[in-house]
């Protein structure tokens, strides 16, 4: 139960992104690029959408790095380019297709350029009140997002100099030095991806309240109420023609599991009630007794749980303290124990096969993933901590009670293994605000490397001075690596540098990763043209699927 077997798909080459941006995008009638999969016309218009959502710290995406943001603003935001979504993608692949722009080029290894669609309008609510979105628009974006000083993941666009307006319908990004991920990092759904209306910062100042969530979307936020609810209405002037099919999605905050799953087995939500609209594994098996018509699909998350530390003071500078933490947990013992299904992983989830080595191929850190207490004893002792040692341990009830369940089993272990770790909860928002970025003492346990690729999971978790690094690692020869990655074209060249990166970080430990979860979605078979992603981008999902009931 402790291991998970997925044959890899083919991730799109970078050649193969531009030719999609160049010639579908171009040839396509607009008409076809609506359609994600089999039977599209068919779709059928009407009803409210019930799911699972989220109470978001707050709502502006350029000043969190917290995932309760930014599902929440997939309903009402686009971006450039997006992952590809409908029934037929496979869960853990994230082909990019266009969104904002219907193409874009590279005319060299510092350049892209991107086309936009023309007649885009902003949702028509004041003060932008449906106006056409333009390259400014885009620009002004990307500027801000460069500039803010409280944003968190500003090292995803380290390598851009500045972005360019050609003219109304194009924009120019200039890179430093040659980035072969960006048209990538444009589809995450974090970071720089949603496109803001200057309005909106000139009249508020900042986005963070929910007024301020005026996009160009699928759907408009009609109304939030805090830690209930936040309803969105169908945009009926979104550019993709027909759609959503759905009138609109109640974002229902389901933190109890309990409430949650009685309220789907009752009807009263169209999607399961754990994170990805799942199911939590210990109760797939009575659902599935009880409910047998339901649509079930497992998948393996592309979130790495893991431990950081701050590296940068000791006694976690010592690389054998370190690696005494890894062999202090039993990693299968807290998948079968908690999750009941999942991976050991390394640093890129094994979510993301093609991009992750499993633990057998870490090389000399393989060993570091081995259950042994007497040699995490033995070399807390060589480190000078013969009576062992304590620490804090921090993090947050934000996740779930499957999560605190694992924390405090590991809390356990590290015990066993010499380690006192005395267990330090925040409110989720203040730990996403603090400790999440490297604001802390001791160690410190999250889910907190999640990837669609592998290039901004590893370089903001070991650049220095990133707010995403953590531990505060500081290693030349990791930030070596990282750049030759960005700049290296040839995709098996790039991956061997990808696997080598992680085969390192095992060896050095400056994060103990420690397993990938694995998910049973689920959903009402009225419930049609859907399939889950472990993306955040729950909007255009919702955007796409009908209810046939």
């Amino acid at each position: 139960m402790g291991t998970w077997d997925r044959k890899p798909a083919r991730r799109l080459t970078r050649r193969d992104v531009l030719r999609t941006g160049l010639t579908t995008a171009g040839t396509l009638s607009a008409g076809a690029l609506l359609a994600p999969g089999r039977g599209w016309a068919q779709g059928k218009r009407g009803g409210i959408l019930r799911v699972r959502g989220y109470d978001p710290p707050h709502f502006d995406p350029d000043l969190t790095l917290a995932f309760k943001t930014n599902t929440t603003l997939s309903f009402v935001y686009n971006k450039l380019v997006r992952h590809k979504i409908g029934p037929g993608v496979t869960p853990g692949t994230f082909a990019v297709e266009p969104d904002l722009a219907e193409r874009w080029e590279a005319p060299d290894d510092t350049s892209y350029v991107f086309y936009l669609r023309k007649g885009v309008r902003w949702q028509n609510k004041p003060p932008v009140n449906g106006r056409e979105l333009t390259a400014e628009d885009v620009k002004f974006t990307l500027d801000r997002f460069l500039s803010e000083k409280g944003n968190p993941l500003r090292f995803v666009l380290d390598p851009v100099d500045r972005v360019e307006v050609v003219d109304r319908y194009t924009v120019r990004f200039r890179l430093k030095e040659p980035f072969v991920w960006l048209v990538d990092v444009l589809a995450s759904p974090v970071g720089p991806g949603w496109i803001i209306a200057r309005e909106m910062v000139d009249k508020y100042g900042d986005l963070k309240k929910a007024e301020t969530a005026i996009g160009t979307g699928p759907f408009i936020l009609e109304r939030y109420e805090p830690n209930v609810k936040t309803v969105f209405r169908r945009n009926p002037n979104y550019f993709r023609a027909g759609l959503p099919w759905v009138d609109g999605v109640d974002w229902l905050v389901m933190e109890d599991e309990a409430a949650g799953l009685a309220a789907y087995r009752t009807g009263q939500l169209d999607a399961g009630p754990n994170h990805w609209w799942s199911l939590r594994q210990p109760d797939v098996a009575a659902v599935k007794k009880s409910h047998p018509q339901l649509i079930y699909q497992d998948f393996l998350s592309n979130v790495t749980h893991g431990i950081y530390m701050r590296t940068d003071k000791p006694p976690f500078n010592d690389v054998r303290v370190r690696r005494a933490i890894s062999h202090a947990i039993d990693r299968p013992a807290v998948i079968e124990s908690v999750f009941l299904k999942g991976e050991p992983t390394p640093a890129i989830s094994r979510g993301l096969p093609e991009w992750s080595p499993r633990i057998d191929e870490l090389g000399s850190g393989a060993k570091y993933y081995r259950y042994d207490p007497k040699e995490a004893r033995r070399l807390l002792a060589e480190a000078g901590f013969p009576q062992g040692l304590k620490t804090l341990l921090n993090s947050t009830a934000g996740y779930g009670s499957d999560f605190i369940d694992a924390v405090q089993l590991i809390q356990r272990q590290l015990k066993e293994s010499g380690i006192e770790a005395e267990l330090k909860l925040q409110e989720f928002g203040a730990h996403v605000s603090t400790t999440f970025v490297g604001k802390f003492e001791g160690l410190a346990m999250d889910p907190f490397s999640i990837a669609w690729q592998p290039h901004e999971t590893l370089y903001g978790m070991y650049m220095p001075e990133q707010p995403r690094n953590s531990s505060h690692v500081n290693d030349p020869k990791l930030t070596a690596m990282l750049k030759e990655q960005m700049r290296t074209q040839d995709l098996a060249a790039r991956k061997k540098l990808i696997f080598d990166i992680q085969r390192y970080a095992a060896d050095q430990q400056y994060y103990v990763y420690l397993y990938c979860v694995g998910f049973t979605a689920c959903w009402q078979p009225y419930v049609k043209n859907y399939a889950p992603n472990p993306s955040f981008d729950y909007g255009n999902r919702a955007a796409a699927l009908w209810l046939d009931r």
